[in-house]
């Protein structure tokens, strides 16, 4: 019998269930004497021992389905060596499990966080698989991360909805798209609905510049403009600043979003009618888009030959469109941060897009 655990950490996002579902059919088109031991809540479920024994007729109908049917919670890695409640330790609690069930390896799908318990389960001795997952698409070692196409989707879409309105009443509209700390989503939303302005985190912007771009559109004849800002944007000035200042002066001025505080600081540099719209969790939620479910199924597939090959410790990962396979160690504890440099920006720049700068 081979007996597969199987989890999802983190952050929600669309195609989870379609990734499971690919591991699932790549297991069982292979062998029929499968067991799987879905653990509810991510991490916790592992640790608690809170899982349900699934089959292959528990993952039917499930590819275009948002969300995950086996729930998820958020486990900070920097905890992991503190000790619950009852003052367990949670990486032995999560080891008891696993050899308790008599697991031949554990499928984990999650983003940073994630992988950094993944790779430190695999150094306490358990046979480890896993599978990219964050909307956020910034994690290292993969070109690509299912759930991010999706939220692009989203974001491109409201964007776009907000096109309408900012151009009837002549605003300035400033759209609020996820990611703290890095800015793909920002980035590709942000030139997919024709954005004027794109803040990033990686480009600390210039207020002046903003202010001079609206205006420049506004003399050219243009009625409204539209900045895509990443919760993570952040000035020049505020760059400079440690991490302990920076919350400090952000506690002072109670700003709450890094799209409050620009529009804060613009109303002061421009005559500008100032709107700021934040799509939030939309952005992770609903049904996965063709190029998620794909990607999801490709890699689940080749997870499920990973197991079958015995070829742990390793993550599913996306290089020139095709499936490969990275030590969970090159992974592990590594942003995959937007290259200032990168064609992507110089090209928008090339196509008029201002990315805060002077």
């Amino acid at each position: 019998m081979l007996r597969i655990g199987m989890l999802t950490s983190g952050g929600d996002c669309q195609a989870l269930n379609a990734a499971m579902r690919g591991v699932v059919k790549g297991l069982y088109a292979k062998r029929k004497d499968v067991e799987i031991y879905g653990f509810l809540d991510g991490y916790k479920g592992l640790m608690y021992s809170k899982f349900n024994v699934m089959g292959a007729k528990d993952f039917r109908g499930i590819l275009n389905k948002g969300g995950t049917i086996l729930g998820t919670s958020r486990q900070p890695f920097k905890l992991m060596r503190t000790p619950d409640d009852k003052g367990n330790d949670k990486v032995e609690l999560m080891k008891h499990t696993y050899h308790k069930l008599n697991l031949d390896c554990l499928v984990v799908l999650g983003g940073n966080g994630t992988h950094k318990t993944a790779n430190l389960l695999r150094e306490e001795g358990l046979n480890v698989v896993t599978l990219p997952k964050t909307i956020d698409n910034d994690l290292y070692g993969t070109e690509m991360t299912f759930g991010f196409q999706s939220a692009v989707d989203v974001a491109t879409e409201y964007i776009d909805r907000i096109h309408t309105t900012a151009s009837s009443h002549s605003r300035v509209f400033i759209v609020e798209v996820m990611g703290h700390k890095v800015g793909w989503v920002t980035l590709y939303a942000g030139i997919a609905s024709g954005s004027d302005i794109i803040l990033l985190p990686e480009i600390p912007y210039d207020i002046d510049a903003i202010a001079k771009a609206i205006k420049q559109r506004k003399k050219s004849g243009a009625k409204f403009s539209i900045i895509a800002c990443a919760e993570g944007a952040i000035s020049k000035e505020d760059a400079k600043l440690s991490k302990k200042e920076l919350r400090a002066k952000r506690a002072a001025e109670n700003y709450t979003t890094a799209s409050e505080e620009l529009a804060a600081r613009l109303a002061k540099k421009t005559d500008a009618e100032l709107r700021v719209a934040n799509p939030g969790h939309v952005q992770r939620g609903g049904n996965p888009c063709a190029y998620d479910r794909v990607l999801a199924t490709r890699l689940g597939a080749t997870a499920a030959q990973m197991i079958l090959e015995e070829d742990y410790g390793k993550m599913a990962a996306v290089r020139n469109n095709e499936i490969i396979r990275v030590p969970l160690e090159e992974v592990a504890g590594k942003l995959k941060y937007v290259d200032p440099e990168s064609d992507v920006i110089v090209e928008a720049k090339l196509a008029g897009i201002n990315f805060g700068e002077k």
